[in-house]
């Protein structure tokens, strides 16, 4: 079957942005892509608000007004009877505080009927918990957050078999994998990347917008299905974030690139019966895994060197 699917990529979203501001950019890139014929949007990790790993509290929950309680919420549900009216199915990321009290980094898939259908938590946090002067700028989100507790699950939704992922999880193949063997034909992925290594001087944009197309067009290469790559990016706060939302087919090409590091909507036509050559051929799981050799996987997680 074949859809029309469009990443909306979001521009930086500074700390005095309020929620209603940054929806009503949503709201403008999704009637885009309704008049664009789009079925089922992407929108970034944490869309909604900036990105505040990058700022050191010694008290977290001091940050607690970055988070939402409940979604939809009053601030989200014009974006979420748009797309209802429009019949589109969605998906953004958003900071989750549980009533348990717990943060994770989460994404949702919302039905074109305006439900929501799953949710994910971050599993790969990058950064670190403490503040360390070292760094060209802090990366606290494994202080500000869980790791995710959903694991990497699938849904059928609008006719395709849908699986998220968010920003740092792409560049891990187990994910990738986890979802390719539930038969995934669509994996999202929003992402906050900044265009600086924070340890290296040398890795710039140009070397990190390359492991990011790498990683996506390798994840959906050798898992036989479309990806969708969307950023909040550009000038934020003071911090540069790259952008490159990229669409990319079964085959691991790229076939929509953004343009640009603001709000900007790509779109392409993926036909999701082109998985299943890959899913039989080269990538049929059932024919060439080998389980037997893949324990140490699961069972370390660091690097043993033993000879």
């Amino acid at each position: 079957m074949k859809m029309i699917v469009g990443g909306a990529q979001i521009g930086g979203i500074q700390r005095d942005e309020p929620r209603e501001a940054v929806v009503a950019r949503m709201m403008a890139l999704m009637e885009q892509a309704h008049a664009q014929g789009v079925e089922f949007l992407v929108y970034p990790e944490m869309t909604l608000t900036t990105f505040f790993p990058r700022f050191y509290v010694e008290d977290r929950a001091e940050f607690d007004h970055w988070f939402e309680t409940e979604m939809p919420n009053a601030a989200t549900q014009p974006l979420f009877d748009m797309a209802r009216g429009f019949g589109m199915g969605f998906t953004f990321g958003y900071c989750e505080l549980t009533p348990e009290g717990e943060h994770f980094n989460t994404s949702i898939l919302v039905s074109p009927e305006g439900e929501i259908v799953s949710t994910y938590r971050k599993t790969h946090l990058p950064g670190h918990a403490e503040f360390e002067p070292e760094r060209s700028h802090q990366h606290l989100e494994k202080r500000y957050f869980l790791a995710g507790d959903t694991g990497f699950n699938v849904v059928r939704n609008q006719g395709v078999v849908m699986g998220m992922a968010i920003c740092n999880d792409r560049r891990w193949p187990e994910a990738w994998r986890c979802l390719g063997l539930q038969g995934v034909e669509l994996v999202t992925i929003g992402y906050n990347t900044p265009s600086q290594n924070n340890l290296s001087k040398n890795e710039g944009i140009e070397k990190r917008v390359y492991h990011h197309e790498l990683s996506v067009c390798a994840g959906a290469y050798q898992n036989s299905t479309f990806a969708v790559a969307v950023a909040k990016c550009g000038m934020e706060d003071g911090n540069h974030m790259f952008a490159g939302s990229i669409i990319v087919d079964s085959d691991g090409f790229v076939i929509a690139r953004a343009t640009g590091e603001g709000d900007e909507l790509i779109v392409a036509e993926c036909d999701f019966d082109k998985c299943a050559f890959g899913k039989r051929t080269v990538f049929n799981f059932e024919a060439h895994r080998r389980i037997e050799h893949y324990g140490r996987i699961t069972a370390q997680t660091g690097v043993k060197v033993e000879v």
